[in-house]
């Protein structure tokens, strides 16, 4: 449970202000709104209007173009928890004939699949639904643009297909499955398929002159779970502290973990961070982000957060171009996590200790290397080197009295302490890599043996 938020600083609500003024202004939007979580609270929100008196609040929908993407993806991480596909299975396996069945869903979710970026036919995001009924008419004749898995490719197409494998699998509607398993849970009320007052026109602004033109509102079909969503800024702010957290009526801390770890690296030539599983990974001034940006004619939108300072930005406009929205959500998350930077958790000893657990910890050598294995409070193990030089892990204890690496170098690799015949331990063995209580242990197994003579010096005959 999160503790009551910490009211930000005049200062820090100041400089917020400014931001998303400084944007409204110079990007000339109709109007502009954001929020920003901290600690899986709203702390701040803000609105500005080309209109006197009438800026919009938290609850006004606006499109949120791609941040839908995120939402179909929680979907199709939730039917993998329940064991009705993995990720590694080609589509085919879940929704056959679709000409595209060799990609897997995993590829589906990070862009790795080497579909199209768009479809064929008309810009389906300015153009009715009801002109691709089929997803043969969403994919065409050629679906493929790259070979699946060699690049990473974005591709609105895939995710049309995720939500059509949703579908598939549950047997009832894509926007019908979100509001049950996701909007309804996290208390998502204000977010929708399709627009319910109040919510926000689509504009285009000119170019060269301060003139508007309303934007044509689509439903746009099959292709709502790639972009077709409606949100505000309260919700998106409840949907990014969910993503940060985890919520086990969804999807539990482990699984949104997941979500944000790095799937495919970003296209060549491009600055952005890559793609995780429904995540968009980007790094600004060393501060890792994970999040997503959204447009449709009309509107922008950008969701950011940083898990290293739990804090989240959301902002949301309603102009086809002009305003950087994922740039402004990611200077807001700055301004934050500068002024009042994260203070600690106060430090807590653990409830109980396991003695068997107690002594898998303190200093192991890899070789040379030394490492340290440290117990942390959830029950985890923490692997990390003396020293710059070494390969850093988390690791999750099975029932079998393994332990399994949840990132870096060793994700997904067995730890298995070894003991000897006496009950006592002798050595671990992470991947077949020997860990040993002292360098080159002479009573462990290693690799390749010892030289029988030991450690010496130079004038011991090197």
């Amino acid at each position: 449970m999160t503790s009551a938020p910490e009211e930000l600083l005049p200062g820090t609500r100041r400089a917020l202000l400014h931001r998303i003024a400084v944007a409204q202004s110079e990007g000339r939007s109709p109007s502009l709104v954001a929020a920003v979580v901290r600690g899986g609270h709203t702390v701040w929100d803000g609105a500005r209007s080309s209109v006197d008196g009438h800026a919009p609040d938290g609850n006004v929908q606006y499109r949120i173009g791609s941040i839908s993407k995120t939402f179909t993806a929680v979907l199709v991480m939730r039917l993998r928890d329940e064991g009705l596909l993995d990720l590694n299975d080609p589509l085919e396996k879940h929704l056959p004939g679709t000409g595209a069945g060799e990609v897997t869903i995993a590829q589906l979710l990070c862009h790795a699949g080497g579909l199209a970026a768009e479809t064929p036919g008309e810009w389906w995001e300015r153009s009715p639904g009801g002109l691709r009924p089929a997803l043969s008419d969403v994919l065409g004749a050629e679906p493929f643009k790259h070979a699946p898995g060699r690049r990473h490719h974005y591709s609105n197409p895939g995710y049309t297909l995720l939500g059509a494998l949703v579908e598939a699998l549950r047997g009832r509607p894509w926007a019908e499955v979100l509001e049950d398993e996701v909007l309804e849970p996290l208390g998502l009320h204000r977010t929708s398929a399709l627009p319910r007052a109040p919510h926000a026109g689509g504009w285009a602004v000119h170019p060269w002159a301060d003139a508007m033109l309303p934007e044509p509102l689509e439903d746009l079909g099959l292709m709502a779970p790639a972009g077709a969503l409606w949100s505000t800024t309260a919700d998106l702010a409840r949907f990014a502290a969910f993503l940060l957290a985890g919520d086990d009526r969804v999807l539990r801390a482990e699984t949104v973990r997941e979500m944000r770890a790095p799937a495919s690296p970003p296209e060549p030539g491009m600055a952005d961070g890559g793609y995780a599983l429904g995540l968009q990974l980007t790094k600004v001034a060393d501060r890792t982000l994970a999040g997503h940006s959204g447009s449709l004619p009309g509107f922008v939108a950008g969701l950011w957060f940083s898990e290293a300072d739990d804090v989240a930005a959301v902002v949301l406009a309603n102009c086809t171009s002009g305003v950087p929205a994922a740039t402004v959500a990611a200077d807001l998350v700055r301004i934050v996590a500068e002024a009042e930077p994260r203070i600690p958790e106060p430090w807590r000893p653990m409830p109980s200790v396991d003695p068997a657990l107690l002594e898998l910890t303190g200093p192991w050598y890899w070789g040379t290397a030394p490492h340290l294995l440290r117990l942390t409070r959830d029950g985890g193990l923490e692997l990390g080197p003396v020293g710059a030089m070494g390969r850093s892990s988390r690791l999750r204890a099975e029932p079998d009295g393994t332990w399994t690496g949840l990132n870096g170098y060793y994700a997904g690799e067995t730890l298995r302490p070894v003991r000897r015949p006496d009950g006592t331990l002798s050595h671990l063995d992470l991947a077949s890599f020997v860990f040993t209580r002292t360098p080159y242990d002479p009573a462990a197994p290693i690799p390749g043996g010892l030289d029988p003579r030991g450690w010496r010096g130079s004038d011991q005959g090197l």
